[in-house]
């Protein structure tokens, strides 16, 4: 409850005049917002009690402030309202916005501090509070609304000429601001040379932490990467720029092609702020290019939930948490898995024909159930449902749905077809480049790549490998288990399979060891928590390493 004092009104020149949107969906703190406002003197208020009737004020009025609950409950939460009313552009630059909230769980605070709202306001607070929150904010939005408009305009040169002669001026206590929204338009220029050398400037006045980052986003588009990952480093050991350090180190990684350290920095970054769906993609893609099903699985039922009521939401979402969960499934051996993730799988597709009912989304839910089928092992069904699927368009719709199609036609022994497919998805993709596809594209090609060589799904691989094994067909067991750890290799199983099948075809058969191969088994192993037998197993095959003078617990350890 806020507390009741007596305050003199805000200064009439600025304030009185100010149109003020309160978003709060509980009626005795809307109640008293209103009772606060007016006696502070501001007369012209509107209220919303949700996230639609805010879009749609917005939609008609222009508002110089918005307060509002992060905590909504009636589909878009606050989070999800400021960021569509950004993306839209339903408000301007010039425009305040002022989140109220009474939880401050971190994931909730970092997640908020990304959208860069003007403040963030924690319940219970004083009427004291509220007033200076709200006139620092309308004061600032007054005295540089040129610019804000000029960056509104899309006229970044002339606001920042704007900018320089305001600066120019003595005693500008606006002079971090300015000099944040300077170098913001200079890296929106992407004048590399330019913003590198503002930034540089800045900090030889102040360290302020944005500026750090800016030098660094200016380092990486120069392709300066060492010294934007010394930076880095640096920057991950402050709590203000950890967050930031992260996600960056995760891009630049990707970059330079070194996947497992950006999933690393990544999934960092997403447990700090789990609400940044752009950087959850960015994850999962990875993922996919690391062979980590299990970690992409996760990322897409993360994204799914996030996304949900916000300017995200879209039937590839769970279209593409349903695809996840499928080849999350197809590479793993636990049944009571297979079937839970099978069960969440049809949840997803029942979820999209009850938001988004429409027939044009059923050919990519006959692909999946076709998928689903084959995960059953119920191939005769999973093969009529795709062969009356119509594979003689050549143009792909979504990249998502064909890409899922091209792994049910190799699943299902349509190799030819699967083929062409991928390379009509990679033609695609080539002739519409996207910045932010790059690494999705890495994954299609590894796919492809992958297909052509390895004939049968992943499920039958292991099988066959297993029964090669058992049957005493070490060469081919051999073959068969080091490409089903191509495909797999974060599956345990199939790593312990393929170590012991190593050292038993170099002691039976005096094959060579591959022992680059035998310590990827073995740091899969090493940090694995495993069931008994394997964990018996795995200390036999050590044992037998040891006899044979093979260093793969020292070395592996001492890679760490």
């Amino acid at each position: 409850m806020l507390n009741v004092i007596t305050l003199k009104p805000m200064p009439t020149k600025i304030y009185s005049k100010a149109k003020i949107l309160i978003v709060e969906e509980q009626p005795l703190a809307q109640s008293y917002m209103k009772q606060s406002l007016e006696r502070l003197g501001f007369q012209q208020l509107r209220f919303a009690d949700h996230a639609k009737s805010a879009k749609e004020q917005c939609l008609s009025e222009e508002f110089d402030l918005i307060v509002c609950s992060f905590n909504l409950s009636k589909q878009q939460d606050g989070y999800q309202l400021y960021e569509e009313l950004r993306v839209k552009r339903l408000i301007k630059n010039s425009t305040g916005f002022i989140f109220i909230s009474a939880e401050t769980t971190g994931s909730l605070v970092h997640s908020v501090l990304e959208l860069q709202p003007d403040d963030f306001l924690v319940k219970p607070f004083t009427v004291q509070e509220l007033k200076v929150r709200i006139e620092r904010v309308l004061k600032r939005k007054h005295d540089l609304q040129t610019i804000y408009t000029l960056i509104d305009d899309g006229n970044d040169p002339k606001a920042i000429t704007y900018i320089d002669t305001i600066l120019n001026k003595e005693n500008n206590s606006y002079s971090p601001i300015l000099l944040r929204l300077k170098g913001d338009a200079l890296l929106r220029l992407n004048s590399k040379q330019e913003a590198k050398d503002f930034f540089k400037s800045v900090l030889n006045i102040q360290k302020f932490a944005w500026a750090k980052v800016g030098l660094v986003e200016a380092l990486i588009a120069n392709n300066e990467h060492i010294l934007a990952q010394r930076m880095l480093k640096t920057m991950l050991e402050r709590q203000e720029t950890r967050l930031v350090a992260l996600d960056l180190l995760g891009q630049l990684e990707i970059k330079l092609n070194q996947f497992e350290l950006a999933q690393e920095f990544l999934s960092q970054a997403v447990k700090i702020a789990p609400r940044n769906i752009s950087r959850q993609k960015s994850l999962s893609n990875v993922s996919l290019i690391n062979h980590d099903y299990e970690t992409n699985y996760l990322t897409q039922k993360d994204i799914a939930s996030y996304a949900k009521y916000s300017i995200h939401d879209h039937p590839s979402i769970y279209l593409n948490a349903a695809r996840a969960g499928i080849d999350f499934a197809l590479t793993t051996d636990q049944t009571d898995q297979i079937q839970r993730i099978s069960r969440q799988t049809n949840q997803y597709i029942n979820d999209l024909k009850k938001l988004f009912p429409n027939s044009s989304n059923q050919a990519q839910i006959d692909v999946l159930n076709a998928r689903l089928h084959y995960l059953k092992d119920e191939h005769q069904k999973a093969k009529k449902l795709i062969e009356q699927l119509d594979d003689d368009d050549v143009i792909i719709g979504s990249v998502d749905s064909a890409l899922d199609k091209a792994k049910a036609f190799h699943e299902l022994g349509f190799h030819q077809k699967a083929q062409t497919l991928f390379t009509q998805i990679i033609n695609h993709c080539e002739q519409h480049p996207n910045q932010e596809d790059i690494t999705y594209l890495r994954y299609i090609q590894q796919q492809q790549s992958e297909r052509r060589d390895i004939k049968i799904g992943p499920k039958e691989l292991n099988n066959h490998a297993v029964n090669q094994f058992n049957r005493g067909q070490l060469n081919t067991a051999l073959e068969a288990f080091t490409q089903a750890f191509r495909v797999m290799p974060r599956n345990p199983s199939i790593a312990l399979n393929l170590l012991q099948c190593l050292l038993d075809s170099n002691k039976q058969l005096g094959r060579s060891f591959n022992l680059e191969l035998a310590k990827k088994c073995y740091a899969l192993l090493s940090k694995t928590q495993l069931p008994a037998e394997q964990m018996q197993r795995l200390d036999k095959i050590l044992d037998i390493a040891k006899e044979m003078k093979l260093e793969l617990e020292t070395d592996t350890k001492s890679q760490k």
